[in-house]
């Protein structure tokens, strides 16, 4: 998307445009666009301040500000390790590092081939289940370093490698 075609601009003028009325619309609009390609680059929040008359500078404050939204496309398998004090007292530090010794990356990125990204996460409110991962939504309960190539190995499987 680093290039807007006449697609992607229709579109983004029609999530814009149903916030007209909204008091407060970016945050909606944002949320709308992250959910439609998956991040809000530099050329999306230029023409998000054109259609609405906010400022680059407030929009890019919100897209860096909230956690859930990215300025760079996420994985296809987005890994979100919660390092909350639960998760992290009972060693989510050692499994994000494994996850990103197995994959080759630092939290916040993505590997090459666009398979996975690894994000940090604070507390997301499984804390019963520490320490937890979460993949795309699915929760992985009271994981362990040992079980992190197992779970890599499934995902790869589903791609065929």
């Amino acid at each position: 998307m680093a290039h807007i075609n006449e697609a992607g601009v229709k579109k983004i003028n029609e999530i814009c445009d149903r916030y007209i009325g909204e008091k407060t619309p970016l945050m909606m609009i944002l949320s709308d666009i992250q959910n439609e390609y998956g991040y809000i680059p530099l050329e999306v929040q230029q023409l998000v301040s054109k259609k609405t008359g906010i400022s680059v500078a407030e929009i890019y404050g919100v897209v860096t500000f909230y956690s859930f939204f990215s300025l760079e496309p996420k994985g296809k398998y987005v890994i979100g390790c919660c390092l909350g004090t639960a998760c992290y007292v009972k060693g989510a530090q050692q499994i994000i590092d494994k996850f990103s010794e197995i994959l080759g990356v630092k939290p916040g990125e993505t590997t090459a081939d666009g398979l996975f990204t690894i994000d940090a996460l604070r507390c997301i409110g499984a804390c019963g289940i520490a320490p937890a991962v979460t993949i795309n939504g699915k929760v992985y309960p009271k994981m362990t370093v040992d079980a992190v190539q197992g779970v890599v190995d499934e995902y790869l499987a589903k791609e065929g490698k």
